[in-house]
């Protein structure tokens, strides 16, 4: 109602009779109102365009308030300064100008009213502060000088004005002085140093102070500076402050501009980093400005209230500096009243809500006439809201609304007009309400007029429903609410307002829109192989036209009755009422049809009669068709199924073809299975082959297929690569080698051994390289180590004992293990731990888990472990009544690793044995249940009674049904007893035994048969020993001398490390040859003590360190060297102590 705020019309109830009518067009709530006026009764009251600011004021023409309204009548305007009548009145331009005043008498507080015959609009009072025009003192040579690597500032020390000048450094060429984080400006216009250089000394340091408002730059007397050398801070210090304050309390007020400034000192030159210590900086509107050194914000808002803090650090040590920012905020508006028309006798209410920190006071005004505490019957202030009711043409005004805090104050006109009117409805006529059936709508007939006796009348063909359907309720704003709406409600209202001055009628109407009714009459024609047609007849489109037809199928003949589901097979426009389809041959189908328009779907029609398509060959053939072979001189050819659906025809089955990849042999190979694999014998070692599967039935084959490249299975390398060399660059060796032959695989790498040979100990690291020909090894540390190669390569020496390995590594191995445990019946712990080999550095882990259903497409859960030590995970609302298949990956920068993988559920609360075997022995009775695949442990007792000879019951121990069977112990043989299984106060099984009676002894014809063998088998072997002892022997204690003669005397080759000289020569039963030494084995020196750790850097390099070993224990000691054979404890590592590391290299096609 933007005109409507604005102006005041004075209409007649009939065309004037003097001037030609006019239209006058009102926007009102978007409708648009046709009223007729006279164009000499058009009043509008005094609105302000033009309003006056604070400022500071140097001369007389720096004074300007400006004042202007506009208004008809035209207004008038006045001052008010300090409270009192400033000048005269006048008409048509309220600005006031210093053209003939003094300078000194302008100063003060100012406010403008413009005023007419419909009310007065105000202006919120401005201030005006007169200064002298700013002046340069004369001012003395100053003369600075400092040491290099001290701090030092410059003053700047210009006139004072309001609001401050701008500071500038400058040299005598006007050149500024180059800033950075050594050198900066503060935020009191001081120049700071945090230390001086030598380039520093100048005789021209000049500040430039700027007064904007008074048009003024004044420089100051330029500063000469010098810079002494001094060797006192030639390593500098901690950083500090310039300022000597940990901690500083800064108020701001909101939308103004603030800035937090830490200018530190100390060489080097500290870094700056700022922090808001109760949030995040980044959340802030704080920008980092001028070298790190401010904070600064542009524009403050109270979200940016808190604690902040600055670091200043540097090589030395470092400082911190806090700042308390208190965000207050002047008065703003939350809620303004607006400028509205009224009727006599109406209640207006003008909602004038601001707010601000702290929270302003809210005053009223009419007129600009504060309004008194005096209580009104018609008029009650409330707060920021104005309540007038039963309001006349008297209240006719401007009323203005402030709010004001110790901030500031802000200041509203609002305009209220009260007028006589005849009735107006604002709704449009005719107007059309389409609604969803079910919904509700609301049929408006806003009207304007006067108020007294106005009465709205609703008419129509629901007139005779008002009374008894309690689905239509009539509105205090005269509107029509009509709920649950139904398809019965479309027709055509009338509205009649009805007043004092004149009645006027409007008419709308309902039209109910809602989903179409299902096709119906679904009929099969023109069937023709695969073809048919599908006719249907549409349903109603309830006022709303059918966009689509959406076809769905049900095939029947492959799939299980329980298993029937409707696809959707086609979409046509809706316009249309049947389709040709072309369907899958050997099925039986039935269809239904949907219609769709902009409110829903329909439901689907009835299902149509059955179909069924004629055989034919297959027409396509499966996919995925690879080898998957696993054992050497075997051939497996597998491919993905096809789908029932697509057999086509009876006896399906799959034709496998293959032959040998070079070419020598034309002819194809063929068999036929009726699913995967196939497997193929005496193929030989990785073999390549080309493979084909084609699909085939009762009629015949499928199209030819493009054949596929598989293999053989894989073997063992025969030989390893040869070449082995390693060159020396700076601190890394490169070791190079010739592409491996005879790999009788796929080459997937390379494992690259190192030998490390300490004290006649050896250990072997190995490392899996992804790379064809060469590694570099990078040596740390000062100690001396030998690479040794098995090839005619030199040995080298090199000064540090740790290697550092650079590898393009492969993705981690699976996890080493698994396990599970089940708190609740609806939640698991995985517990796992790290792969075997990580090749590389982990970065976390992956979690997955499906739930086991029969459709087997529930989806996969994933959740992802990115700390490498969290080794469990707890999963929560799990099915008590489903199994789960859980997999954990790891993963390292270079990728996922395959998966551990296992079947497993929770595990349900169960409840003790109900079901129990009693085995009777003499003194013990043995229970046996099976335990629950699936049920918890659960603790009960046995309670046992003897029936005859008194007692009472008594209770074994805790059982656990997880146990299986428990014995009770300690029975009278031959008793009856009689047996509980309690768990609390509740009995779940009860039963009797009896134990055994005992039978004599003379009884057990068998026992003494045992005996009788026992001792004639004693006798026996007491005559054999005293035969044996009569004849005597010797001992061949020479023999065994010279056996370990021979052994200790016996050389060692130094070519090849631990091989004997003569292969043939016979070993001794003491000995072992070398190669059951396992000099190459993997396994780690801490069989031998604790002499070797050998630890994975991050990037996946190895580092050997060694402690010392424990004295070698007396009657150990040996005069021959050491070996494999002969392995005696080495002394305690000395830095002196040579080390070899041997390397060797072997193919492998799985790694």
């Amino acid at each position: 109602m933007n005109e409507l705020q604005s102006i005041l019309l004075d209409v007649s109830l009939s065309v004037c009779p003097t001037l030609p009518a006019c239209t006058l067009q009102i926007s009102l709530q978007c409708v648009c109102v046709c009223v007729c006026v006279c164009v000499s009764s058009v009043f509008q009251p005094p609105v302000l365009t033009e309003m006056p600011k604070s400022h500071t004021v140097f001369s007389l023409e720096d004074f300007n308030l400006a004042c202007e309204a506009t208004g008809n009548p035209t207004p008038t305007f006045r001052w008010l300064k300090d409270g009192e009548l400033f000048g005269s009145e006048t008409e048509g331009s309220g600005t006031l100008r210093g053209d003939n005043s003094s300078l000194d008498m302008l100063e003060g507080e100012y406010r403008c009213y413009a005023s007419n015959s419909l009310g007065t609009a105000m202006t919120q009072a401005v201030k005006v502060n007169v200064e002298p025009q700013p002046v340069l003192m004369k001012q003395q040579v100053m003369r600075e000088q400092g040491d290099v690597g001290q701090s030092m500032v410059l003053s700047c020390n210009p006139p004072e004005s309001s609001p401050p000048p701008s500071i500038h450094w400058m040299n005598m060429n006007l050149m500024h002085i180059t800033r950075s984080e050594r050198v900066t400006i503060g935020l009191d216009g001081k120049l700071y140093f945090a230390n001086l250089m030598e380039s520093d000394k100048k005789k021209d340091y000049i500040c430039h102070a700027q007064y904007r408002e008074a048009r003024t730059i004044l420089p100051a007397t330029a500063v000469s500076l010098s810079v002494k050398p001094s060797n006192s801070v030639a390593h500098g210090g901690k950083p500090e402050f310039f300022h000597h304050r940990n901690h500083s309390q800064i108020s701001a007020l909101k939308g103004n501009s603030v800035t937090l400034e830490c200018l530190p000192k100390g060489l080097p030159t500290p870094k700056v980093e700022w922090k808001k210590k109760d949030g995040v900086l980044a959340d802030t509107t704080g920008q980092v400005i001028n070298f790190d050194r401010w904070l600064h914000f542009d524009s403050i808002t109270l979200d940016d209230d808190g604690e902040y803090e600055c670091k200043a650090s540097n090589a030395h040590g470092s400082i911190t500096r806090s700042f308390t920012v208190t965000v207050e905020a002047a008065p703003y508006w939350v809620k303004e009243p607006q400028n509205l028309m009224y009727t006599p006798g109406e209640t207006v209410r003008l909602d004038c809500q601001a707010d601000g920190v702290p929270r302003p006071s809210i005053t009223w005004r009419i007129n600009g006439q504060l309004l008194t505490g005096t209580a009104k019957p018609r008029r009650t202030v409330t707060g920021g809201t104005l309540i007038m009711k039963d309001v006349n043409i008297g209240d006719t005004a401007v009323y203005q609304c402030e709010a004001k805090n110790g901030h500031g104050s802000i200041l509203l006109n609002t305009y209220l007009y009260v007028v006589e009117l005849p009735p107006q409805i604002l709704s449009p006529d005719g107007f059309i309400y389409n609604v969803t059936k079910g919904r509700d709508v609301a049929l408006h007939c806003e009207s304007f007029g006067s108020v007294d006796s106005q009465k709205s009348v609703y008419s129509g063909s629901i007139t005779r429903v008002l009374v008894c359907v309690c689905r239509y309720t009539f509105l205090k704003n005269n509107t029509l609410k009509v709920t649950d709406v139904q398809l019965n409600d479309s027709t055509e209202y009338s509205c009649e307002v009805i007043t004092k001055v004149d009645n006027v009628i409007a008419q709308g109407s309902i039209t109910v829109v809602a989903k179409p009714d299902p096709p119906s009459g679904l009929t099969l024609s023109n069937a023709e192989g695969v073809s048919v047609t599908l006719s249907w007849s549409p349903g109603l489109s309830h006022n709303s036209p059918i966009t689509e037809f959406i076809i769905q199928a049900r095939e029947e003949y492959h799939t299980e009755e329980r298993k029937w589901t409707w696809e959707e097979l086609k979409k046509v426009p809706g316009d249309f009422n049947h389709v040709e389809l072309t369907l899958h041959p050997f099925s039986t189908y039935r269809f239904r049809v949907i219609a769709i328009n902009e409110v829903g779907r329909s439901r689907h029609s009835n299902p149509s009669d059955h179909h069924s398509t004629p055989p034919a060959a297959p027409s396509i053939n499966p996919t995925g068709v690879r080898s998957n072979s696993a054992e050497p001189g075997t051939l497996i050819i597998t491919w993905d199924e096809i789908d029932k659906r697509f057999h086509n025809g009876q006896d399906f089955q799959y034709e496998v073809l293959w032959r040998e990849a070079d070419g020598s042999n034309v002819n194809w190979n063929s068999g036929r299975v009726r699913s995967p694999p196939f497997i193929v014998n005496n193929t030989g070692t990785y073999t390549p082959f080309e493979i084909k599967v084609r699909s085939v039935n009762a009629l015949g084959g499928g199209p030819d297929p493009e054949p596929e490249i598989g293999h053989s299975g894989e073997d063992k390398p025969e030989e390893a690569p040869t070449g082995v060399s390693t060159t020396v660059m700076n601190s890394t060796v490169r070791v190079s080698w010739k592409e491996a032959e005879r790999v009788r695989g796929r080459l997937l790498g390379y494992r690259v051994a190192l030998l490390i040979e300490f004290n006649d100990l050896t250990h072997v690291t190995e490392m899996l390289l992804m790379f064809k020909s060469s590694v570099h090894v990078r040596l740390l540390l000062d100690t001396t180590f030998i690479f040794m190669s098995k090839s005619s390569g030199p040995v080298l020496k090199v000064h540090r004992p740790h290697l550092e390995l650079f590898c393009v590594c492969a993705v981690p191995g699976p996890p080493a293990s698994l396990e599970f445990e089940s708190p609740t019946e609806k939640s698991l712990i995985l517990s796992w731990s790290p792969p075997a080999e990580t090749n590389g550095v982990l970065q976390g882990y992956i979690v997955q888990y499906q739930q086991e259903v029969e459709s087997k497409n529930s989806p996969v859960e994933i959740l992802n472990v990115n700390d490498p030590k969290v080794k469990h995970i707890t999963l929560d609302n799990l099915d008590p009544n489903s199994h789960y298949v859980f997999k954990v990956i790891a993963r390292t920068k270079t990728g996922q690793g395959p998966p551990i993988t296992r079947r497993g559920a929770t595990l349900l609360d169960g409840e003790p044995p109900k079901n129990i075997t009693v085995t009777s022995g003499n003194t013990s009775v043995n229970l046996s249940w099976v335990p629950g695949e699936r049920n918890r442990n659960h603790g009960f007792h046995i309670q046992y009674l003897k029936k005859s000879g008194g007692g009472g019951w008594e209770k074994s121990e805790q059982v656990n049904t997880t146990q299986g069977f428990y014995t009770l112990t300690g029975l009278q043989p031959g008793a009856q007893y009689h047996l509980k299984v309690v768990h609390g106060n509740s009995t779940h099984w009860e039963g009797e035994a009896k134990t055994v009676e005992p039978r004599k002894f003379a009884t057990q014809g068998w026992l003494i048969g045992l005996i009788s063998a026992i001792v004639l088998l004693v006798l026996i072997l007491l005559i054999l020993c005293l035969i044996k002892r009569s004849k005597g022997g010797k001992y061949a204690v020479k023999d065994k001398e010279s056996k370990e003669v021979d052994s200790e005397a016996r050389p060692m080759k130094d070519e090849a490390f631990g091989e004997y000289s003569d292969g043939d020569e016979k070993r001794s039963d003491s000995q072992q040859s070398l190669e059951e030494s396992k000099m190459g084995s993997v396994d780690s020196l801490a069989e031998y003590g604790d002499s070797v750790d050998i630890q994975f850097n991050e990037d996946g390099s190895f580092i050997g360190q060694y402690s010392g070993r424990a004295s070698v224990p007396h009657g150990n000691e040996s005069s021959g060297p050491a070996s494999p054979v002969n392995a005696v404890p080495p002394p305690p590592v000395a830095p002196s102590i040579l080390t070899h590391i041997s390397g060797f290299i072997w193919t492998s096609p799985g790694l």
